[in-house]
């Protein structure tokens, strides 16, 4: 769908589940109708619309009536156009029996009758309803906005021949699904999240921030995926139109108190009831304007969807807004302050009314935005402090917040500056780590972060201190891609963070010490610092600078790969992102990303991959996060050679001080090996496979040798993955040994015993792998039942690897599977759910000797021998 028919047209997404209930009621009997509830915008009448569209099929051309306001002034003046002009309008019998005829379909079968926004129907019109319902003159098909009530509605509610259907605005997977198939391509989760924030899943409201986005430049399409621009949820004006008329519809007494809450909340309950009367408030509620919130004891109110405050906010006078917001820092003084976001709004509105505040004031506030982790917020309340008024601390603080917003040049001339102001050690410890992870992580410059690091020590004496930036140097070398030369600076890291005397560089050494860990395949150690430093990191997330206390999983992401757990690692994953992207923490969003496109990568699931590596890539160069690219994009390669769009390689590819570096080959190499040039791609993965064994990366390694082995020499590379499985814990590793042994081995019955498992771990692309050879083992020596039944295995797996194509998994090999005819695979489904042949004759009315020879005919095509199998066979 385009964008241009956006406008006209909106696709069933998501309403799957209610389609299937109307479908299965519709067909039944006993079903006289369906009201469609739910509140304005979720989507009712469009559901409606299809529903009738599907009873038409049954019962021929349906009806639709509209109810409004206007035609609810005059009896029967909604359906005005179903009676006959020269009805005597007061005589209800024979109006009753008229438009009866007149609506009963061919046959003396019930028409369908569709009316949108029954609950402004006339009370007329609705008692004719019900009769028509009630003598089977037409099925009803209606929709009723979930905040109205009438007494005349309960007439329907109550007849339990009326199915009532729920309809609940989408959640943000459902508006994922939708965006994807409205804009044909990559949607970053980033631009999912603002658009659902915003539109709360009303799918009415979503359509029009969509157009709006898209006609202002704000979402647009940059290297294939769509991305939205911060601040860049704009609507159409019909969207303000709809939301103003909504407004407008709330009581004048009412205007003061939505204008405040727009700017202000949520608002303490007992603040609004000193801006408005209890029954103001009440009405407000009930009218779905505004919704109640308790914590406790507390009671707190705001909007109740938020585009009414961006309506709000944009039709308030200056004057008004700067009013509203210093008449409630007054009230939130008068009653103390006692809540802990209370410093940052007096801060911030003040600074919005008057352009100024206290420096003690906007040094606590500032204090309390980094610890929500809201980096922007700390950079305007601390630029609001002058020069003078700044402390040491607040300009770490300062350097912090320019580091974790992207800006890692600028913090790193701003921090320079301040290095002649540490005027102890562990002031200019706490500086030294700051700067360096700026200079490693933020801008990607390892050898000038080493050589900060250097110069600290000639400047650095305690013991305790000299013993942390060994600390520090470990966490600059695990990311640099030296796991075996960072574990041994981190040997030294206590276990408890109470006995280091810089809790930050503890908390960041913990970090890297789980990142060396996975790195090399010690994945069990790797999971429990990693879970020690989350809790840690919790407890101390009042007291310490560092990052967002959910970039503790990133390690714990990689190590779950790596142990060959990936169904933990994209579980994990899922609550990470949610909880860094809450954050707004997008340097180590950006690396989540990574981590689980690598997991999909690994899972033989290239287009998911290509989502999360676009993803990463994208919020890279937005925030000038230049470290991870090389990465992203030799990944983006593989990912997309397997998916059969090529590009441009290289025969000798760049390894980047990084770790999981050795991995960048596998982009180029696969490129070359689809292309034919599998000798170009073997010598390039196995100069690959050294710079991993020099790093001592040995779950990278693995991955490489056994994507030799996939491409043409398994035979080369099987004695060095004994090695690294010996050196390795976890799954993964001995996994990928046995799919080797097996290719080498050119045993099919082995061949097939590890594609179960490597199916049971989720690796699905292996497994499909491992099937179609044994295949293609047993069709070389005449085995043709055995063949088809790998072959069949084979297209289970392949079914779930989104169109990946490889060496061992030509797209060819899985298509020459035999598809079941309809009539064959409604038999075969019927027997895998257990029915004798004698049950499925009684049901598809056919004779037992037809099913059994359907049964013969699906056993062959399938390559099965028995039922039990026939489920599995099905089950893809």
């Amino acid at each position: 769908m385009s964008i241009r028919q956006l406008a006209k047209d909106w696709p069933l997404v998501g309403r799957e589940e209610e389609v299937a209930v109307f479908s299965d009621a519709w067909s039944k009997q006993w079903c006289r109708g369906v009201l469609i509830y739910g509140p304005a915008g979720v989507g009712k009448s469009h559901l409606a619309t299809n529903y009738l569209k599907l009873a038409n099929r049954n019962l021929g051309h349906g009806i639709t009536v509209t109810a409004t306001e206007q035609a609810a002034a005059v009896p029967l003046g909604a359906m005005s156009h179903l009676l006959p002009a020269d009805i005597d309008m007061s005589d209800p019998v024979r109006v009753f029996s008229t438009v009866a005829r007149a609506l009963t379909g061919p046959g003396g079968h019930p028409r369908p009758l569709m009316v949108d926004d029954l609950h402004l129907i006339d009370d007329t019109s609705a008692v004719l309803l019900k009769q028509l319902v009630d003598v089977d003159a037409i099925r009803l098909i209606a929709t009723i906005r979930s905040e109205q009530h009438r007494d005349v509605l309960d007439l329907f509610a109550r007849d339990s021949s009326i199915l009532r259907i729920d309809l609940e605005p989408l959640d943000r997977e459902r508006v994922l699904k939708l965006l994807q198939i409205v804009l044909g391509e990559t949607v970053t989760w980033q631009t999912v999240d603002a658009l659902f924030a915003v539109s709360r899943g009303n799918l009415l409201y979503l359509r029009e921030l969509i157009l709006g986005a898209v006609s202002t430049g704000a979402l647009k399409k940059e290297d294939e995926v769509w991305q939205l621009e911060d601040d860049g949820v704009v609507g159409t004006p019909l969207l303000t139109e709809l939301v103003q008329i909504r407004l407008n519809a709330a009581p004048q007494a009412a205007k003061t108190i939505l204008q405040l809450l727009s700017f202000c909340e949520p608002l303490p309950l007992r603040h609004a009831e000193e801006v408005t009367q209890h029954d103001t408030l009440i009405e407000l509620e009930d009218s779905g304007l505004v919704h109640v919130m308790r914590d406790g004891r507390r009671a707190s109110l705001s909007l109740a969807h938020p585009l009414y405050g961006e309506v709000l906010r944009s039709t308030t006078p200056k004057e008004t807004s700067r009013a509203l917001l210093l008449q409630e820092i007054g009230r939130i003084e008068n009653h103390g302050s006692r809540r802990r976001h209370d410093v940052v709004n007096i801060a911030s509105w003040r600074l919005t009314a008057t352009g100024t505040e206290s420096p003690e004031l906007l040094l606590r506030a500032a204090n309390l935005a980094r610890h929500a982790h809201d980096y922007q917020q700390v950079l305007t309340l601390l630029e609001a402090i002058t020069a003078e008024n700044h402390s040491f601390q607040t300009q770490l603080l300062m350097g912090e917040a320019l580091m974790e917003t992207g800006k890692a040049v600028q913090a790193e001339e701003f921090l320079a500056q301040v290095n002649a102001q540490a005027v102890n050690e562990e002031e200019k410890l706490a500086l030294v780590h700051l700067r360096t992870m700026n200079m490693g992580f933020g801008a990607g410059k390892m050898e000038e972060a080493f050589k900060l690091n250097d110069i600290a020590r000639t400047e650095i004496c305690a013991a305790q201190n000299v013993q942390m930036l060994d600390v520090n140097e470990g966490i600059n070398r695990a990311f640099s891609g030296e796991p075996a030369h960072a574990l041994s600076l981190l040997e030294n890291l206590p276990y408890n963070c109470e006995n280091a005397p810089e809790p930050n560089m503890w908390l960041m050494g913990a970090l890297m010490k789980t990142y060396s860990l996975a790195l090399q395949g010690r994945t069990k150690d790797a999971i429990t610092w990693a879970r020690h430093a989350h809790e840690t990191h919790v407890r101390l997330n009042d007291h310490v600078i560092v990052p967002h206390p959910s970039d503790q999983h990133n390690p714990l992401i990689v190590a779950f790969t790596n142990a060959g757990r990936l169904a933990d690692a994209r579980s994990l994953f899922d609550r990470t992102n949610f909880d860094l992207l809450e954050a707004r923490a997008p340097l180590p969003r950006i690396w989540a990303n990574v981590y689980a496109g690598r997991n999909e990568w690994i899972a033989g699931h290239p287009s998911t991959a290509l989502r999360w590596y676009s993803e990463a890539r994208n919020m890279a160069k937005k925030y000038n996060h230049t470290l991870p690219v090389p990465l992203i994009e030799a990944a983006m390669k593989a990912c997309n050679a397997q998916l059969g769009r090529f590009t441009a390689a290289a025969e000798n590819p760049v390894y980047p001080r990084l770790h999981l570096g050795a991995e960048i080959a596998l982009g180029d190499a696969w490129i070359f090996a689809l292309a034919g040039k599998k000798d170009v791609a073997v010598r390039i993965l196995q100069d690959a496979a050294h710079q991993a064994r020099l790093t001592s990366h040995a779950p990278s390694e693995a991955i490489i040798l056994t994507d030799i082995a996939r491409i043409g020499d398994a035979r080369g590379v099987l004695d060095r993955l004994r090695q690294v499985c010996e050196a390795s814990d976890g799954n993964l590793v001995p996994l990928q040994l046995e799919f080797v042994k097996a290719i080498v081995g050119r045993e099919p019955e082995k061949l097939l015993s590890c594609s179960e498992k490597l199916g049971a771990a989720g690796l699905d692309l292996l497994a499909a792998e491992a099937s179609n050879s044994a295949a293609a083992l047993w069709n070389r020596i005449g085995q043709q039942r055995l063949a088809t039944a790998a072959a069949q295995r084979a297209h289970v797996y392949a079914s779930r690897c989104e169109g990946a194509s490889t060496l061992l998994l030509p797209k060819s090999s899985t298509q020459r599977v035999q598809q079941l005819s309809d009539r064959e695979l409604e038999v075969g489904r019927l027997a895998a759910k257990g029915s004798s042949s004698k049950e499925i004759a009684e049901v598809l009315h056919l004779s037992v000797r037809t099913v059994d020879n359907h049964l013969q005919r699906i056993y062959a095509k399938l390559g099965v021998t028995n039922r039990r199998a026939l489920v599995e066979a099905l089950r893809g």
